[in-house]
């Protein structure tokens, strides 16, 4: 049969017959990659469906329990909901030299001893003995159920799954994998695609737990085509700066847990460490006494953090000022500066306004809103927020400070970590009441962010 060649988006995966400049689907120039589509197989008219595949009511469908592998990491065992399921197939992604080998090999040397569960590494970026001496350094070291396999055909690779009969299964990465009947080359999105199918193919049938690790393109996304993220059951992403030792692990799809929950670990040199109290940590390094610095409780999942959020006010030599943010959303803050300027009569247009989160850390949710907004009023104004304060709060458009979920949890870690008070959104005080009598901590209640900033900033 006559092959026939298609071109393929190298982003998004779109099919065109012919070679075109920018992609009709997600607008990307110049990603199309020449592909030799696969022959298909004629398929008889006359099949018929076996008892087996028959369609079955739900109701007759037998219930089974959730099984699953704990690995000894509980910041990886929280991210995935509980541990390791079998049967599952999970995609990791993150940028170079961020971590991604490491964490699984420190998973397998976890399992294999702790577990006693075989594990098939199968590396095709590196050497096997390259993967040698990095599990030479790390604290938990593999045994003999760690196999290592340094190969890029998915047919060997079948063909050891097949011989050694792992529980688990780690493939690093799936840029590397190629299957031999596609002409194209490893690491285009056919390969990628077809791969990622065979091995959960081989995942669902018989019961294995994969791990696939996948690339990240310039933008911070999963390489490769969208198709693959729905295909698998956990997309996890290891997130972290270049210059800062923490690692932060996020579940961005999670077929049999949580997406909020994430794990926190340290790199060294020795591996990647848990880190059990990360509040401890992010406030370690805080300087007391400072304008610009306020520390919020953020919630990730189910647990709560309290991190240092820094700001610095200054005149600005340009003609339009500047606003930098790291670690919030920057159209955020647009909007906080716009609520400062117009409800609490804070000038901020000749002024020069960057804000940073302390320790690398990223919030995502609105209730740090009132932080953010303590820590600007603090720098222009050069009045320090109480040292001993926590704010907390969504802030609204007309200046209002706006209810948050789980301020129970928030109120507890400020407590732990030795602070007096805390400033929460008023419509919070009811539920906030009962922790406030037991933990013994002031919890003061705003209805606006004028009323914040007379109580936070108090000479």
């Amino acid at each position: 049969m006559k092959s026939q060649s298609k071109y393929v988006c190298q982003d998004c995966g779109y099919v065109s017959a012919r070679w075109v400049g920018r992609c009709p689907s997600c607008g990307g120039w110049n990603t199309f990659v020449e592909e030799i589509a696969a022959p298909r197989q004629s398929k008889s008219r006359h099949s018929r469906l076996s008892e087996e595949a028959a369609p079955v009511p739900i109701t007759e469908v037998s219930s089974i329990s959730e099984r699953r592998i704990t690995t000894g990491l509980e910041e990886f065992d929280r991210v995935l909901g509980g541990g390791i399921v079998p049967g599952s197939v999970v995609f990791v992604g993150g940028d170079p030299g961020i971590g991604k080998s490491t964490l699984m090999l420190q998973v397998a040397a976890q399992v294999s001893s702790q577990r006693q569960q075989r594990v098939l590494y199968v590396t095709g970026e590196e050497s096997v003995q390259q993967i040698k001496l990095r599990a030479d350094r790390l604290t938990a070291r593999p045994t003999e159920n760690v196999l290592i396999f340094g190969e890029t055909s998915l047919d060997l690779v079948s063909d050891a799954i097949e011989r050694t009969e792992p529980d688990i299964l780690i493939i690093d990465s799936i840029q590397t994998m190629y299957r031999p009947e596609l002409e194209s080359a490893p690491g285009s999105v056919s390969q990628v695609r077809e791969s990622t199918a065979l091995i959960m193919k081989a995942a669902k049938r018989g019961e294995l737990a994969a791990f696939i690790i996948g690339h990240v393109t310039k933008e911070g996304i999963l390489a490769g085509p969208k198709v693959v993220e729905h295909m698998v059951d956990t997309v996890l992403q290891l997130e972290g700066e270049r210059h800062y030792a923490y690692r932060i692990l996020r579940a961005l799809k999670n077929r049999f847990g949580s997406t909020n929950e994430i794990g926190i670990f340290e790199m060294r040199s020795d591996g990647l460490c848990e880190v059990t109290n990360p509040s401890e940590i992010f406030l370690s390094e805080r300087s007391l006494g400072a304008s610009g610095s306020t520390v919020v409780a953020t919630l990730e999942g189910t647990r709560p953090i309290l991190v240092e959020v820094q700001a610095l006010v200054a005149p600005t030599s340009y003609g339009v000022p500047q606003r930098t943010s790291t670690g919030i959303d920057g159209r955020r803050l647009a909007i906080l500066l716009a609520v400062l300027e117009r409800r609490v009569g804070l000038r901020l247009g000749s002024y020069d306004v960057f804000v940073n989160v302390a320790g690398g850390v990223r919030i995502d949710e609105p209730a740090a809103d009132l932080g953010i907004a303590a820590s600007i009023a603090s720098s222009l104004k050069d009045i320090p927020v109480e040292a001993q304060s926590v704010a907390v709060g969504e802030v609204g458009l007309a200046g209002e400070v706006r209810t948050i979920s789980h301020i129970e949890k928030r109120i507890q870690e400020a407590k732990k970590l030795g602070f007096r008070r805390i400033v929460v959104p008023r419509q919070n005080l009811k539920s906030a009441y009962g922790v406030q009598n037991r933990n013994g901590i002031e919890v003061v209640g705003v209805d606006s962010v004028e009323r914040a900033m007379e109580i936070l900033l108090t000479r």
